[in-house]
């Protein structure tokens, strides 16, 4: 992930950009507010330097006394991805402990939308940022540092946290999934994931422990690619979805064992899809899924999986952003959360 540049720690203004630009004051505002009533070549002028610092106009009321909104802004791949509801509950609760509010904005996985999401929330002056995951775009990273807000980045760990981050490594996820397999004696795995960011690290992360547990080579590190079977879903996936992987891995890999899921979802549709041909779970065929949603532990026969603290990240995520406003210096700040494989019946 590209490093995030050294901009100094404050929000870029108006004043920066009629600097920039060499026009007045009252130039540069009718350039970005009324374009219509000045020059052409003006209002180019004016549009690179607002590109060149990174300015948002303040859509809040100009004249406020306080420059606190006690908002907070927080970003979601998809509502309705189950592991993550804990999250937003704490995020929620913790900040409303406070005085502040999540206002709460969904990418749906698509890094474009995630820069839209980034520049709007931005505009409306929150007090601090919280994003499921890492941001992935140069132009994201760069208009979060530049605003001059805390950020903290979570469900994920990273070597270049843009602020602060709260998270685990899926990497040793996937890792800890394939020991957990390879320990239950099954040796012809295969994988039903999904196609985004974090599911591409556990299944990465998987594939790499695999081969070395085994003794094989070629571990593909490429997120398109794989040394072993594979059947990918589009995001987010769910029973659904899983039916079809295992249709799919049948179809090409008789012979498979065990099958690793990047969600309890895709896992639960594995294992419906399983049971209607009438192969035992797990004595055919054994099935490990990621987050222990609610329905795991009640699936029959009972879902293996893997246990994430949602509701922590939620948690430490607002306590960071409430300690840097208060304050308090949070800068850098990275908390491993860690997991747990939880074995049930299904392997």
């Amino acid at each position: 992930m590209p490093s995030t540049p050294n901009y100094p720690a404050r929000a870029a203004t108006l004043h920066d950009v009629a600097r920039l630009a060499d026009v007045s004051l009252i130039t540069a505002s009718r350039a970005l507010r009324t374009p219509h009533v000045v020059s052409e070549k003006t209002r180019a002028r004016v549009q690179q330097a607002v590109d060149a610092t990174g300015y948002i106009p303040n859509l809040l009321a100009g004249g406020l006394k306080s420059r606190r909104s006690f908002v907070v802004a927080g970003l979601v791949p998809e509502i309705s991805v189950a592991q993550f509801l804990p999250t937003v509950a704490a995020l929620t609760t913790t900040l409303a402990q406070a005085g502040y509010q999540l206002m709460l904005g969904q990418t749906g996985y698509d890094h474009g939308r995630e820069e839209a999401l980034v520049n709007a929330m931005i505009g409306r002056r929150p007090d601090g940022v919280v994003v499921t995951g890492l941001v992935h775009t140069a132009a994201a990273r760069t208009r979060l540092a530049r605003a001059g807000i805390p950020v903290v980045e979570t469900w994920d760990l990273s070597g270049d946290p843009l602020d602060m981050l709260v998270g685990f490594s899926h990497e040793a996820v996937g890792a800890a999934i394939a020991q957990h397999l390879y320990d239950c004696g099954r040796r012809r795995v295969a994988i039903a994931t999904g196609n985004d960011h974090r599911a591409a690290l556990r299944r990465r992360g998987f594939e790499q422990a695999w081969m070395r547990l085994t003794g094989a080579s070629n571990a593909s590190s490429n997120a398109s690619s794989s040394a072993l079977p594979v059947a990918w879903v589009p995001a987010p996936s769910n029973l659904g979805l899983g039916r079809r992987a295992l249709v799919e891995l049948l179809a090409r890999h008789a012979g498979i064992d065990a099958v690793y899921c990047s969600s309890d979802q895709l896992a639960h549709g594995v294992l419906t899809e399983a049971q209607s041909r009438g192969l035992r779970v797990p004595e055919d065929l054994a099935i490990c899924g990621f987050g222990d949603a609610d329905f795991a532990a009640h699936t029959y026969p009972a879902l293996t999986t893997v246990q994430i603290d949602s509701v922590g990240i939620g948690r430490r995520a607002a306590e960071l952003v409430i300690a840097r406003c208060d304050g308090t210096n949070t800068r850098g700040t990275v908390v491993d959360t860690g997991f747990r494989v939880v074995q049930r019946e299904t392997t």
